[in-house]
């Protein structure tokens, strides 16, 4: 079955010596009083419900999966219900939520701290409550007063859940061409019909209710996308107390058979003239659900981190218990048979390669959420807007970065495993199979790309990247001048350089020919992701470094990774570079006939 225990020394260190939250919420005003001993006290009871409740029924649950018992009835694994009791019981829903509806207002950084143990614990199981937090923030920025007291308390206590139905049978990320309908009805509810596909957690019975969030159109409305409304369609209309009324008329039509997660329901959904009410404006639902879809992106990047995190630890247990052959400098462990693989190089050429996408991957996406944070809670205006701007910025970097290392690290850890890596009760082809949906939905790793560089940076001539590429010089500028740093500053400096001059050469070129965009973006945002690592692996090194009289082997082991991430991992951006550079003319003048 393998292990998972929370990485909490990790976690601990880039919350309170890297980031410094404590001082950084004293600045918001709702989160001034936290501190660290009640955030790290939350933190160790999240790593025990994860490893002890949420873990156990990871490898089960993909054996036994979901199945579909006919008339809209889907049954989750065996024991899956149980610790979703459990769950909701703990009050683990409400740790990031408003206590005006009954949550317990912690920041958001907490909330992702939290989702990064579940989804190594267990994605699929996860996945339930992870998307009814989306649904939560959704209808808390855009429900009316009426939608918010009705929906959110049932959301934030757990004993509802949510779900985003967007995806039709004949479109995925081109949700203009949609065809769901919304007609009016005569009480100012909706009669929606139609059919969506792939969506996740669609129906359980984890949960007395579910509040789905359908994407549609009115009568009349313009085409494309500026036609999209955005309804709640519950399973169950609530009754004028709150509580569960009649069955809507959406039901799920069948449950796919997956590759992976298979623990999670990847539902059809029909509706026939379901009851829905309106989210905000009528032709601007997708503006309200880019928020959901936006909090999805964030999650489905600790998906990422959550695996990579669980196979490393496996990894590393493995190839320490393992014996094979003998060091190439001669026998380690002569008194064996033969020596652990952790001597061989290129088994720790993979352990390391985890591990240190682990590690920054955790202080990126920990800022990121810090930075959510400030966006809303800040007191001064500036933060509040310069917070917001580095979340646009980098959160399709979070959602496609993170997730094709977390392939590349669960791929490794069956690799160190070697046939029994192949073999399903060792666990780790699961987490091959698990992390690959993760760079497929919520928008593919591909179109990610296209918005980081097309919408992200293009589209504001890259103002929004060089507020964060002074974050990196400043960083420079102040370490640059310490003869212990330049190993990483170096390093650091040359690649904010090379981002600078490659983002306004694909500019000039896309302003000739748009294909430049789309030809670029996937390697362009791979080495984005890299300047992203290179910023922290360079600022965790610091840290690391002011600990340097210490015997603790937490901060040795620190710096290591750092020089193995600058020496071994950064080095990808130089193929990522000249790809991005090769531009259009290679695919785009190819001869379809020659296909």
């Amino acid at each position: 079955m393998g292990q998972y225990a929370a990485p909490l020394r990790d976690m601990q260190f880039v919350l309170h010596e890297l980031l410094n939250v404590e001082a950084e919420l004293k600045s918001m005003p709702k989160h001034a009083d936290l501190d660290a001993d009640t955030i790290n006290q939350v933190l160790e009871e999240a790593g025990k419900f994860c490893s002890e409740v949420v873990f156990p029924l990871n490898q089960s649950g993909d054996r036994e999966g979901c199945t579909y018992e006919g008339d809209g009835v889907v049954r989750t694994p065996a024991g899956f219900r149980q610790a979703y009791r459990q769950y909701i019981e703990a009050g683990w829903p409400a740790l990031g939520c408003d206590p005006e509806f009954g949550g317990q207002g912690l920041p958001a950084f907490v909330n992702n701290a939290l989702y990064e143990m579940l989804n190594s614990a267990n994605q699929a199981w996860t996945m339930y409550p992870g998307l009814s937090h989306g649904a939560y923030e959704c209808l808390h920025e855009h429900g009316t007063p009426e939608q918010k007291s009705t929906y959110l308390p049932k959301l934030v206590s757990g004993e509802w859940t949510g779900t985003m139905c967007l995806t039709e049978p004949h479109c995925g990320t081109d949700l203009g061409i949609l065809r769901t309908k919304a007609e009016p009805n005569p009480d100012g509810s909706f009669a929606l019909t139609g059919t969506k596909i792939f969506i996740s957690s669609g129906e359980h019975d984890m949960a007395e209710n579910i509040v789905h969030l359908v994407l549609a159109r009115l009568p009349g409305a313009p085409t494309g996308t500026k036609g999209i409304s955005l309804f709640i369609v519950p399973k169950f209309v609530p009754d004028a107390s709150g509580a569960v009324g009649e069955r809507n008329a959406i039901k799920c039509g069948s449950i796919e058979h997956k590759m992976g997660i298979h623990g999670n329901s990847t539902c059809v959904m029909n509706l026939d003239g379901a009851r829905g009410w309106l989210v905000g404006e009528a032709n601007k639902g997708l503006n309200a659900m880019f928020v959901m879809m936006n909090a999805a992106r964030l999650g489905v990047g600790m998906q990422g981190l959550g695996l990579t995190e669980v196979a490393y630890q496996n990894s590393l247990v493995y190839a320490k218990e393992r014996l094979q052959m003998r060091a190439l400098t001669g026998p380690k462990a002569p008194e064996k048979a033969a020596d652990p693989i952790i001597v061989h190089p290129d088994v720790r050429r993979m352990l390391l390669t985890q591990k240190a996408y682990a590690e920054a991957g955790r202080a990126f996406t920990y800022w990121a959420a810090l930075n959510i944070d400030k966006e809303f809670s800040h007191a001064d205006e500036a933060a509040r807007r310069e917070a917001a701007d580095f979340v646009a910025l980098l959160t399709p970097v979070i959602k496609a970065f993170l997730t094709d290392n977390a392939f590349e690290g669960t791929n490794m850890a069956m690799q160190i495993y070697g046939g029994h890596g192949f073999i399903s009760e060792w666990g780790m082809e699961q987490y091959v199979r698990d992390a690959r949906i993760n760079m497929i939905y919520e928008g593919t790793n591909s179109i990610q790309a296209l918005d980081l560089l097309g919408r992200k940076i293009l589209g504001d001539m890259g103002a929004k990247l060089k507020r964060f590429g002074k974050l990196v010089s400043d960083f420079v500028e102040q370490e640059g001048v310490k003869p212990e740093m330049q190993e990483f500053i170096n390093p650091l400096a040359d690649i904010g350089e090379k981002v600078q001059k490659l983002t306004m050469e694909i500019g000039m070129k896309a302003m000739q020919n748009p294909d430049e965009v789309g030809a670029a973006a996937v390697p362009y945002l791979r080495t984005v992701g890299h300047l992203v690592y290179s910023y922290f692996w360079a600022r965790m090194a610091r840290v690391a470094l002011d600990h340097a009289g210490s015997d603790d082997a937490f901060y040795k082991a620190k710096l290591a990774t750092a020089r193995f991430y600058f020496a071994k991992l950064l080095p990808e951006t130089a193929s990522t570079i000249r790809a991005a550079r090769a531009g259009a003319k290679p695919m785009m003048d190819y001869d379809e006939a020659l296909f």
